[in-house]
């Protein structure tokens, strides 16, 4: 029998072969089966060593019966599959389905996936402009298809600094001239996929040429800190090179020797192919010669002792060359993955994408790292669902949801009338009740990204993916001056095609916006004109400390708000307060506990369509059911304590809690509900 050998792959790399067989676990006999196969072993040692004709004939026949002993093997495999066949038809029709799923995953022959390492994949690219119409979702759709955590971006052609949530999910943090009426020039940004959000400390923009984000890995005590450039061409002047990199030489020294830093961009630098001299950082496998730009980047990674990826793995030429010059005719290694040379060997592999399009003159430079980026990672901030609370405006829908939460508070109202129990655990109940209710009946509110961008437009884009590929494959110049003719006049149409849906986008969203101005829908209107403004970009807002200091990491920006608001809202009384005159006559003001009708009025009052709190209860769901006596006697029962429930609850409820207010003052800690 040939037994089927399979590699386990292992943190070090070791492939070790496993016997990855049910039937040498299940008859226990692997160690029969190796000392035949090494029987066989010895006899073909023997032919080798065999000095006489009549040795070797010797030798060769008892080689012979080994060989057939092994393949013997086989057979007692197949009996053993025909047993395991056996024994699982006689379970399936007894019904023994836990036999039946252990038979079967025998037979299947095997026990384990082998664990290979899954590798997290950066990636930089200067796309040339992102002030086109429609190049973020193009740039997007790209990462996505290869699949990259993180995508760094050169010649964004953005201003200022700030973050935008693209329509498909991933963030894009962006940073550029700080003058607000700069030109489009130059500018870099980084597209964080959905799991990466999770792992982002902090992001720091300097300037149009340099940004910096640090990542959370799964190694606890390792932080991965990846600078992205854009450094100047050789058309200018020295003074703006020295000050490019004497900048960025400041934010690397910052980066701690004990955190992986990455430096990554388009640094219009050769290093070239000879690395005499910087052993230490470069391999032998870059392109070209070195030129004054690549002296500049080498000088600097040696300095700080960083590798230049792209040199230390073999590829082909093809795969090495990040930029063509608009002439089609000279290719160059310009872009670059820089790592630290202690985390040297968390750096898998560096080499060019081709395949992906974005009309750029450069290629896609992808990086395949070992150390991957900690995606569930989180602060303790969590994020509140969202009902479909439209449905309650479907008659059929509303009913069903007050006869629902009807009967949950009918059951609930005996307990709370019960001994031993606290405003803190009835209000659980309460928000138990209703947040079940609004599960069951509403659902959760999904949400839909619309591109504007149409199929047709989206076949363009894939016929000028499929011109790429054309031009890449060409073997003459005649086939590639012609393949780079059809690219042009593909990307010219998918660039008109792009305005037009651009252009019925917005006549769409004005029309609906007329409809809902005719309908009185202030929600509807206000939402559709948010869009038509166009401007989703934040500008980035510092966040300093008492000293004075910029804070860039998210946990300690909360913390910084934390506590502002602690010292803005807990002022001590001030020494000499001032002698108010108590006033002549008391004035008529009902102190007893509000009325049923009361309540039910000040939950009506509530605004609907607002951002439930962190108790996750809409004013939808509230107003639905306004009548339940269960609010009066939650009152009346345990009025003495409510103040003390640090939750919130129906008393956080801006028109439900002003009688209250009056008399017990603020019943939740500002504090606590920042942090939370």
């Amino acid at each position: 029998m040939k037994l089927k050998l399979e590699k386990h792959w292992t943190a070090g790399e070791k492939s070790v072969q496993r016997f990855n067989t049910a039937f040498l676990r299940d008859t226990n006999k692997l160690s029969q089966i190796k000392i035949t196969i090494d029987n066989r072993k010895k006899k073909k040692t023997a032919i080798n060593n065999s000095r006489t004709r009549a040795e070797k004939v010797k030798a060769q026949a008892e080689y012979t019966e080994a060989n057939k002993k092994v393949k013997g093997i086989r057979i007692d495999k197949q009996n053993y599959v025909e047993e395991l066949a056996t024994t699982a038809e006689k379970a399936a029709r007894e019904g023994n389905m836990e036999q039946l799923y252990d038979t079967t995953k025998k037979l299947a022959g095997r026990y384990s996936k082998p664990e290979r390492p899954v590798k997290d994949k950066e990636g930089t690219w200067n796309v040339r402009t992102m002030w086109d119409t429609g190049r973020a979702f193009q740039i997007a759709a790209e990462m996505r298809r290869y699949n990259l955590e993180v995508l760094w971006i050169s010649e964004t052609h953005w201003t200022q600094a700030g973050q935008q949530r693209l329509t498909s999910g991933e963030l894009l943090l962006y940073s550029g001239h700080e003058e607000e009426n700069a030109t489009h020039t130059q500018g870099v940004a980084l597209i964080l996929s959905k799991q990466a959000q999770n792992a982002l400390i902090g992001w720091e923009s300097h300037g149009p040429r340099i940004i910096k984000a640090s990542f959370k890995t799964k190694k606890e005590d390792i932080t991965m800190n990846i600078i992205q450039c854009y450094a100047p061409t050789n058309d200018y002047n020295e003074d703006a090179k020295d000050q490019f990199y004497n900048r960025l030489q400041s934010i690397v020294e910052k980066c701690p020797t004990k955190d992986l830093t990455i430096l990554m961009g388009d640094f219009n630098a050769k290093v070239g192919k000879d690395n005499t001299g910087y052993e230490d950082i470069m391999g032998r496998h870059g392109l070209g010669e070195r030129n004054e730009s690549g002296e500049r980047f080498a000088n600097l990674c040696a300095f700080n002792k960083l590798v230049i990826g792209g040199t230390i793995f073999p590829h082909k030429r093809i795969h090495k060359t990040t930029w063509t010059s608009p002439d089609h005719t000279t290719q160059n290694q310009i872009d670059h993955i820089c790592i630290n040379k202690t985390f040297r060997r968390t750096i898998k592999d560096v080499r060019t994408k081709r395949g992906a399009d974005i009309a750029s003159d450069h290629h896609l430079l992808v990086a395949k790292m070992k150390l991957k980026l900690k995606k569930h990672w989180t602060t303790g901030w969590t994020i509140s669902q969202k009902f479909n609370t439209t449905f309650l405006q479907d008659t059929n829908k509303l009913n069903k949801f007050k006869l629902a939460l009807s009967n949950k508070f009918q059951a609930f109202h005996d307990i709370l009338n019960g001994e031993g129990t606290t405003v803190e655990s009835n209000w659980k109940g309460i928000k138990e009740a209703i947040t079940s209710t609004c599960h069951e009946v509403l659902g959760q509110k999904k949400h839909h990204h619309k591109e504007w961008t149409t199929v047709d437009t989206l076949d363009k884009i894939q016929e000028r993916r499929n011109k790429k590929a054309a031009i890449n494959t060409s073997r003459t110049r005649a086939e590639k001056a012609k393949a780079q003719a059809e690219y042009t006049v593909v990307n010219k149409q998918v660039k008109k095609s792009i305005r037009t849906d651009k252009r019925k986008y917005v006549e769409d969203l004005a029309t609906t916006v007329e409809k809902a101005a005719r309908a009185g829908n202030m929600r509807q209107l206000y939402d559709i004109t948010k869009k038509l403004s166009g401007n989703r970009r934040k500008p980035e807002r510092l966040v300093k400390s008492k000293e004075g200091e910029v804070t860039t990491k998210i946990e300690e920006q909360r913390n910084r708000w934390v506590e502002h608001f602690k010292e803005l809202l807990n002022r001590p009384a001030p020494l000499n307060p001032p002698n108010i005159e108590a006033a002549p006559t008391d004035l008529p003001i009902n102190v007893g506990p509000p009325t049923i009708e009361e309540i039910s009025m000040a939950i009506r009052q509530i605004k609907s369509g607002k951002v439930a709190g962190p108790d996750n209860i809409p004013a939808e769901a509230l107003k639905a059911d306004t009548k339940s006596q269960l609010y009066g006697s939650l009152w009346n029962n345990q009025l003495n304590g409510i103040h003390h429930s640090t939750s919130t609850s129906l008393t956080t409820k801006r028109h439900l809690i002003a009688w209250t207010e009056q008399h017990y003052g603020n019943f939740f800690d500002t504090t606590a509900c920042l942090k939370r």
